[in-house]
Parts: structure tokens; C-alpha cells; sequence
């Protein structure tokens, strides 16, 4: 009986789906154990092999988990709202939601041949309004909080508006705007309905405030940092301007400590969890004023309203080191500090540094820009006179957004001041030779010089010394900043979860929950509006609460759906609530997470927040999302290029439609083939008939006539590979299929090696369809099943490295899915099994497997699991095995990875229910223990034969064994051995 996986996979996956055998029960006396995969954004492209890699992984945990007597839950769903969709529309007028759906119903028929066990009655789809009701109830709950400090969680905000009627906000500890005025509880009383709505707003976790955001213009939206790559759109590459804008943001930097220590309890690579730690940015310091210095320059005329430039810094210990202090281009005190003579020179500067990333702006250390202001601040201690520069390395939304610079202890500071010529004043004596001359001294280290009331401490008691003399003068005060920023939560875009908030007289209302969903609105246009505001707004003659009052016209970000969808898995058909209590308790924190690492600090910040929020609020007991997360690698495309001739002359480089096998141009480069016989192969292939085209005309091609050695040259032209094989260019095909876009097909000519063969040249990249590298899993599934695609994936290397996707590698695990087939049918149309009680080595074979393959398995360590897979299978092919008590259990050990051809032999072996719920085996360390061992017998370190001994002998009785027999006795000839060296388990050496 042959093994025909395109029938065997159909049947099981439809025996699957009918019987809904991966359906999770809410509760019941087994352990739980919940395995989630960052869900897709449901993209055109559908999938590529590189996607389903992660869900592999996890699937095989899910698998294993229930063969281990555990009730799993293995979701999956959709994460739809996103930009391609939006876009689409706006090219196409089809409205996201056709092309959303369109694409789903594409990724769950690819998903679905692939033989993943997810639990598909509990999908999500964030663009479904069902789902999006909740997201939105989640804002309006964050919208009516506020964070209280003294009790170190967020509170509901009818517990401030209490504290501010009985006590003004005098004894209000809270996460608030800093701008926030003392007031009392009479004058809160007194404030109008849009005051006390303005004062509440500088309290609300969610709130609506002015802030530099990520514009892209060409996309008409704001986009978060992780969207914005060198300055450009992640998303079609177009330009982001930094923009001050009236947006809603969230109050993320309320969580940011928690945040921090969170990380603590978490079993997440240490990588990822050092990005997080990075991005929050924890640093202790001070806070120092500076006074402007309006005497020496012409602002003495201009009514400088504020007296000070407020720096944040972690070393006030080299406070008497500063010779400059640097404002962030944002700063708003840049127009007003700038002097006449250098407005125009800080304005073209502030204008091309906003319009780079703060990402970019912190990566780019090599790139040292500045412009003076022409204005001065004072020396708080000493009074000097210290310039006031603007740098793109300073931050706006950093500590105050203006840094006191202290060149020889701070290593940007002292490239930007050897740049421009400014004073590198040394404030400390370091602890080992150091040249000042090439760089600046960073470390906490040294004693004080130069430094006043400071001289001769050592920098920690300094620092302690400088914040309390700051403190006393008060001209600062010691304080714990962050990097984290308060994340932007309103975007200019129509294909979102529409923010549930109406405006009554100027004042923003959250809609009550009765009200829920507010759907997005049908628009004629899927653009920001002709006087720029966004495309909901085309909707606002008629979409208006009680047909009176405006809604909200930016929707949420695409991380609003994501930040909670773990929890809907556990109650996704709730209409009554977000999540039962109940069903939160016991599906508890997603045991496993697996997810690509560009997530560190966009969703998984995010999700970490939210989670922390409602468990602050009641609604959920824990504190992470999250217990384990592995960040699974990316599988690379292998992208081919074909040579092309060029001819380089003084004016333009001319592309001749010419292409060289790789051999050829590597013989040439490599002076193995001379110019002359190149250019002969060059000539002749002109004069040659097109093969794909046999009766297009030949080709002029006159300036190949003319070409030299200094004129040749060669370029790389990208392949798809469907024309690719071993790479080797199936020129023909490639030609025709060019045919319809480029007029010159017909003219196409090539020089081949000397085997008729058009050779490529094979790079590493990353899978997608702009480099022609895809390779679709439904080819791979059609062509060799789904089960080899998975066990490939799996064997190509550890879950969380990358590595490059060959085809052709892909046989030996198809040959192996055959090999253990003819296990169960050696030679015969039905099964071929006995009830034989099994040999000792077979029962070490199958024993040695399963303990490795549990211990794989419990690492994540995949790829070797397949390969020991492959070692069992070939040691019980060479033994002949047909026991049932030996390839039953295999069976198991095999099903999480190859689920298809496992159900089937499982059911020909006479079961009735899945395999997926069997017993996983247990390995019995007695059938591991040699009973024998072959040593290897030596005579003055030359191997002459091997003898098998009891393990149980000792090192007496094997000597006395060696030494009586013939075999040993012919090789030493007569003579008396030295010495006999017996290594146990390992060799006897007979020395002569």
C-alpha cells in the first residue's frame, strides 16, 4: 500500500473540522495550558513558507501538551485592521472590509492544508465590530482613569473628581501633565463644566493632548515609532515629518517602573527583555535650571517670557565640565532663544531634523549636526557665560528636551564639540591612563578636579554631594526619568476601530457601553478630507451621536485590537461582557507566546500595559500576558540574479539584453577565460537564434562590436524563482513570460556554460514578493504534504535562528515520512504488524527515542528532534521491526509533528478515536543500559579487532579474556605484553 499523502492529509483535515477535535473545554480537571501565536495581519500576498514557521513551533507544543494529559487552548485569528487594505481602497474604491475578508478566507484555506491544531470557534477578527465593541469599551475604561501614585495603580477617575471636591488637588499624588496648577476644592466647584473637563483631561490615562507625532503625509495618518524606518513609512517607504499635533495619547508612562520590574518575572529571552529595558529607559538624576543670559545678546529687546533653560541630567557630578548647553529641535524655546543672525541657519536645521525619527536620530551616532542659537545661559554655580546650541541628538520627548553638555565626560557631547570647536573642560581624574585627545572619559568613575565644593570625591559621593547642594539652592531636584514616552493613540485614517467619544460645546464625552459598537461609517472617499482632516470626517453631516453631536474622527492605532485579544480567546462569544471572570481565572496567562522579535517594543509593550491596566481595575488576576516567549527566526528567501552586459562609456551605462552564465563571468573575472574568446561567446550568442522565439529576427546588437576590456562590465538581474531550478535559469520560460511587459524579450541572448546551462547567482534575503524569492507553502504541501513541510521547517535549524529555505533539501524528509510508511506495509497492501514481544534492541531504540524526543520537546529544541526521528526510523528499518508494542508508540512520539500520516497509521492499527489524545510514552531507563559493550582491541595503539564483552565484566576478567584467546595471541607473536590498558566502555590497549 503506498503512501498517497494528498488523500491521507484531505481526510484527516476534514475529519478534524467536522468533529471539532481541537475544540478547548473552559475547565475540567486536567491542567491547562494555553498556547497562542501572535496572530497575522491577513495580508494579499497570503503566506509564504517563512509564516507558518512560528506556528509550527507552537502547534507542535499544543500536540504535545495533549498527549501529556493537559486541556489546551490553541487559538488563532486575525489582527485585519491594518494600512495595505486601506490603501488598496483608496486606489481601488473597494472598501477594506471585501479585500479584509477576501484575504482571510486565502490565509485559513492555506492554514487549514498545513494541519494546525488551532481551535478555529474561537477566531477574532479585530475588524469584526463584535470584537472592536470591546476595544473600544477597554478605551472608554481607560478614558475614565486616572493613576494613582500612592496606591501605585490606576483608579477610576470618579475617585479624583471626589478627592478634588472635598480637598482641591493639594494632596493629589498622581501621573499627570506637568503643567497641571494647584487649586482648591472652591475653585474646582466654581470651574465650568469645559474647565473642569480641561483639568481632568491633564489626569485621564487616555487623554487628548498636543504632541509630536510620526505625519506621513502621503499615507494621511500619524504612525507609531515601530512604523517609521530611516525617516520613511515602514509601508510603502514614504516621507515622516515629526509634526505637533492635537492627538489622543495613552498614559503608558504611568506603567513605566512597573513595566520595568515586570521583565523580572518573565521567562522571555534576555534580548528581548534588555530592547524593553532600553526603550523604558529608567535613569536617575537631577533636574537643573539654568538662567537665560538676556544681557548679552539682542533678546534683551525681545521679552523672553521664561527666565531658564530647565536640563535633566544623570551626572551632576561634572556640572562644572559644562561648556554648552543643547536644546532638541522641538524645544519650544529654540524660535525664542534664536537671535536674529542665526534665525534663518536654526530654522532650515529645526525644519530637516524634525522630519527625522527619534529612532534614527538615536541610531545615527556617526552624524554630528548642530546650529548655535547666538544666545547664552548662565553657570548656575560659577556664572559663566555658557552657549545655547541646537542638536538633533537631544530628544523632545527626553527628560526636559534640553541636555547641559559635558564634553569630556560624555562621548556624543565631545564629537559634537570637537565638531564645532567648542571647550572640553576636564572635571575628573580617571582611574587608569586615558587620552583626552581621542575621546571623552564616560565611566562612573575617578575622583573630582576643577570642581568647586566637589574637588576630591570620588563620583558616586559627588553625585549625592552635586543633587543636594542643587536641592538646597534650589535650582533642581533629584528625580527618576524615563525614555518611555506616552504612546500616540489617534490615527487620520478611515480602517479602524472608530474611538468612542462624542463632543458636546468643545467637551469630549466617552459614549456609555450601551452604545457599543460605534461602527465604522460608510464614506465616499477613503482620503483625509480636502481641508485635512480624516476620513471619517466625510461622514460627519450624518454620523453624529443623536444626529446633534460630532463623534471623534481619528480612529485607534493598529495595536489597539492586539493589546487584549489573548484574553477574548478565552470568552470570544460573549456579548454581555469582555471576559467572564471566571473563564479569566482559569485560562489564567498564555503559557507559551511565539512571535517574531520586531514586536519587543511596539505590541508587546503595549500588551504588557494593558494587561497591567485591567488587572488594576478588577477586571483580570493577572499581571503579564505572557509566562514564556520565544521569538522564532526568519526563514530567508534564496533570491537568484542572472549576469547581464553592460557597457560603461564616459556618459551613460548601456544594459544590453545579454545575460552570461555565472561560470562564465566567474572564468573570466578569475582570468581563467581570456577577453578575446569572452567576447567571441558574445558575438556568437548575438547570432544565434532565439530558442524561445524562433522566429524573431536576430538582433543588431552593433555596439557589441565595439567593446573592450575597459568597457564590459556586468550587472545582477533579479529572477523569480519559479524559472529557477538548482539554480539553473529556465531561460526559455523566463523570456516568454517577459514577453507581454518588455518589447525586447524577443531579443534576449544568452551565454551559457558548457553544459547548455544558464547558471545563477543565489543570495540570502528576506522572503517577499518585491525580491521574487516566495515560495508558497501550498506548492510545497501539494508537491511533497503538508507533514514534510513541517517537519522541514522544523529540521532546518533551532526555532529561534534564521535560515535560508532550500527546496531541494526537502527530499530527505519526504523520504524519511515514506520510510516510516513502509514500517507498517513492508511489502505488502495491508498492514504487516505482529504482536511479537519485542527484541532488547528494539526496545533501546524505541526508549533512546523517546527520551530524547521528550527532552527536545520540553527545550523547544525541534530540529534535532527530527533528526532523531530519522535515527530511530533507519535503526528499526535495519532490524526489521514490525512489532506493534514498538511502532504504537512511535506513532505518539511522531504526531505532533507529522499529525497527518500519524492519524492514518494510528486508525489502520484499529483505533477509533484521534491519535491526538493518546498517552504520551514514558522511556523506562532500563532499556537504555548496555548489556554488552564491542571494545575495540589495540595492539600499540593500532585497532587489529574488536571483541564484545558484558557490560558487568571487570577489568580483571576482561583481560584474563583478552589474553586467552587465539586472535590476541597471533598478534603478539610469541612476546609478553608491557603493560594492558583497559579504558571501561572505551578500548583495550595492548602495549608490546
Amino acid at each position: 500500500m503506498e503512501y498517497n499523502f494528498t488523500e491521507i492529509e484531505k481526510k484527516w483535515q476534514n475529519f478534524w473540522a467536522n468533529n471539532k477535535t481541537f475544540a478547548a473545554k473552559d475547565g475540567g480537571d486536567k491542567p491547562k495550558y494555553y498556547v497562542l501565536d501572535m496572530f497575522p495581519y491577513p495580508s494579499g500576498a497570503g503566506l509564504h513558507v517563512g509564516h507558518p514557521l512560528g506556528y509550527i513551533a507552537s502547534d507542535i507544543m499544543a500536540r504535545y501538551k495533549r498527549h501529556k494529559g493537559f486541556n489546551v487552548l490553541h487559538p488563532m485569528g486575525y489582527d485585519s485592521f491594518g494600512l495595505p487594505a486601506e490603501q488598496y481602497a483608496i486606489q481601488t474604491g473597494q472598501h477594506p472590509k471585501i479585500t479584509t475578508e477576501q484575504n482571510i478566507t486565502r490565509y485559513r484555506q492555506q492554514m487549514d492544508k498545513i494541519g494546525f491544531s488551532f481551535d478555529w470557534d474561537r477566531e477574532v477578527r479585530t475588524s469584526d465590530p463584535e470584537y472592536y465593541k470591546w476595544t473600544q469599551w477597554i478605551f472608554i475604561q481607560i478614558f475614565n482613569s486616572w493613576y494613582n501614585k500612592t496606591a501605585d495603580k490606576a483608579e477610576h477617575i470618579s475617585t479624583l473628581i471626589k478627592a478634588f471636591e472635598s480637598n482641591g488637588n493639594a494632596n493629589v499624588d498622581a501621573v499627570c501633565d506637568e503643567d497641571v496648577k494647584p487649586f482648591s476644592a472652591n475653585d474646582w466647584k466654581a470651574y465650568s463644566e469645559k474647565e473642569q473637563s480641561d483639568i481632568l483631561m491633564k489626569y485621564r490615562l487616555a487623554y487628548l493632548g498636543e504632541a509630536y507625532v510620526n505625519w506621513c503625509p502621503a499615507l494621511g495618518t500619524v504612525l507609531a515609532n515601530d512604523e517609521v524606518k530611516d525617516g520613511v513609512s515602514e509601508r510603502g517607504g514614504h516621507p515622516v515629518e515629526r509634526k505637533l499635533m492635537k492627538q489622543w495619547s495613552m498614559r503608558i508612562t504611568a506603567y513605566a517602573q512597573r513595566l520595568l520590574d515586570g521583565l523580572d518575572t518573565l521567562d522571555w529571552t534576555e534580548s528581548l527583555k534588555e530592547s524593553q529595558r532600553y526603550w523604558i529607559g529608567r535613569s536617575e538624576g537631577t533636574s537643573l535650571k539654568f538662567k537665560i543670559d538676556v544681557t548679552s545678546s539682542s533678546l534683551k529687546n525681545e521679552g523672553v517670557s521664561r527666565s531658564e533653560v530647565e536640563v535633566f541630567t544623570t551626572r551632576p557630578d561634572t556640572i562644572f565640565g559644562v561648556s554648552f548647553v543643547t536644546l532638541a529641535p522641538e524645544h519650544d524655546l529654540v524660535s525664542v532663544l534664536t537671535t536674529p543672525e542665526h534665525k534663518q541657519n536654526v530654522e532650515e536645521y529645526v525644519t530637516i531634523s524634525k522630519n527625522r525619527s527619534e529612532r534614527e536620530r538615536q541610531a545615527d551616532v556617526n552624524k554630528i549636526t548642530g546650529v548655535f542659537t547666538g544666545s547664552y545661559v548662565e553657570h548656575p554655580f560659577t556664572g559663566k557665560q555658557i552657549p545655547i546650541w541646537v542638536g538633533d541628538y537631544v530628544l523632545a520627548g527626553y527628560g526636559t528636551g534640553a541636555v547641559m553638555a559635558v564634553p569630556a565626560h560624555d562621548e556624543r557631547d565631545y564629537k559634537f564639540a570637537k565638531h564645532f570647536g567648542l571647550d572640553l573642560p576636564q572635571v575628573i581624574e580617571p582611574t587608569k591612563e586615558h587620552d583626552f585627545n581621542k575621546e571623552a572619559w564616560g565611566e562612573k568613575e575617578g575622583t573630582l578636579i576643577n570642581s568647586d565644593f566637589l574637588n576630591g570625591l570620588d563620583v558616586k559621593t559627588a553625585i549625592k554631594k552635586a543633587i543636594s547642594e542643587i536641592e538646597q539652592q534650589n535650582i533642581g531636584k533629584g528625580k527618576t526619568n524615563y525614555r518611555l514616552r506616552d504612546a500616540v493613540f489617534g490615527r487620520q485614517r478611515y480602517w479602524g476601530e472608530p474611538i468612542p467619544i462624542y463632543y458636546k460645546n468643545g467637551v469630549p464625552y466617552a459614549l456609555d457601553e450601551s452604545e457599543l459598537p460605534l461602527v465604522l461609517p460608510e464614506v465616499d472617499k477613503y482620503l483625509p478630507t480636502e481641508d485635512g482632516e480624516p476620513p471619517l470626517a466625510r461622514a460627519a453631516s450624518s454620523w453624529k451621536k443623536e444626529g446633534i453631536f460630532d463623534y471623534e474622527h481619528s480612529t485607534m492605532p493598529g495595536w489597539a485590537g492586539s493589546s487584549w485579544y489573548f484574553l477574548r480567546y478565552m470568552d470570544s462569544h460573549n456579548k454581555k461582557e469582555f471576559l467572564n471572570k471566571k473563564l479569566a481565572d482559569y485560562w489564567q496567562q498564555v503559557d507559551l507566546y511565539i512571535g517574531g522579535s520586531e514586536h519587543a517594543t511596539g505590541h508587546l509593550l503595549y500588551v504588557r500595559f494593558w494587561t497591567k491596566f485591567l488587572k488594576d481595575l478588577g477586571y483580570i488576576n493577572i499581571d503579564e500576558p505572557a509566562k514564556k516567549l520565544i521569538n522564532q527566526g526568519m526563514i530567508q528567501g534564496n533570491s537568484s540574479f542572472v549576469y547581464q552586459i553592460i557597457t560603461k562609456t564616459s556618459s551613460i551605462d548601456i544594459y544590453h539584453n545579454v545575460y552570461l552564465s555565472a561560470d562564465v563571468v566567474n572564468d573570466y573575472l578569475a582570468n581563467k577565460l581570456p577577453f578575446g574568446d569572452l567576447k567571441a561567446k558574445i558575438l556568437k550568442a548575438r547570432d544565434e537564434k532565439s530558442e524561445a522565439f524562433p522566429n524573431s529576427p536576430n538582433p543588431s546588437f552593433f555596439i557589441l562590436e565595439e567593446i573592450t576590456e575597459e568597457t564590459i562590465w556586468f550587472s545582477k538581474r533579479r529572477i523569480s524563482i519559479e524559472f529557477v531550478d538548482n539554480e539553473i535559469l529556465d531561460y526559455n520560460s523566463w523570456s516568454k513570460s517577459l514577453s507581454s511587459l518588455d518589447n525586447q524579450a524577443e531579443l534576449y541572448r544568452f551565454i551559457k556554460n558548457d553544459k547548455s546551462q544558464v547558471r545563477l547567482v543565489s543570495e540570502t534575503e528576506k522572503m517577499s514578493k518585491s525580491k521574487w524569492n516566495v515560495v508558497s507553502p501550498d506548492d510545497i504541501c501539494e508537491k511533497f504534504g503538508a507533514d514534510t513541510l513541517r517537519l522541514y521547517e522544523m529540521f532546518l535549524g533551532p526555532l529561534e535562528q534564521s535560515k535560508p529555505w532550500n527546496t531541494n533539501g526537502i527530499t530527505g524528509v519526504s523520504g524519511f515520512l515514506k520510510k516510516l510508511w513502509r514500517l507498517f506495509y513492508q511489502a505488502s497492501t495491508s498492514l504487516s504488524l505482529t504482536e511479537d514481544e519485542p527484541t532488547k534492541a528494539e526496545l533501546k531504540t524505541l526508549h533512546k527515542t523517546i527520551k530524547k524526543i521528550t527532552e527536545d520537546i520540553e527545550r523547544f529544541s525541534f530540529n534535532t528532534s527530527v533528526s532523531n526521528f530519522m535515527i530511530c526510523v533507519n535503526e528499526l528499518t535495519d532490524l526489521k521491526c514490525n512489532k506493534r508494542a514498538i511502532l504504537e508508540p512511535l506513532l505518539i512520539l511522531i504526531s505532533p509533528y507529522a499529525p497527518h500520516i500519524t492519524e492514518e497509521l494510528w486508525e489502520q492499527l484499529g483505533h477509533t478515536e484521534s491519535i491526538a489524545f493518546a498517552e504520551f510514552p514514558m522511556y523506562n531507563e532500563t532499556y537504555l543500559v548496555d548489556d554488552a559493550f564491542n571494545y575495540p582491541i589495540s595492539f600499540n595503539g593500532k585497532t587489529r579487532l574488536q571483541i564484545e564483552f558484558p557490560a558487568t565484566h571487570t577489568i580483571q576478567q576482561i583481560e584474563q579474556e583478552v589474553m586467552a584467546r587465539e586472535d590476541v595471541q597471533k598478534y603478539l607473536e610469541g612476546k609478553t605484553p608491557k603493560k594492558v590498558i583497559i579504558v571501561p566502555k572505551k578500548i583495550v590497549n595492548i602495549v608490546v
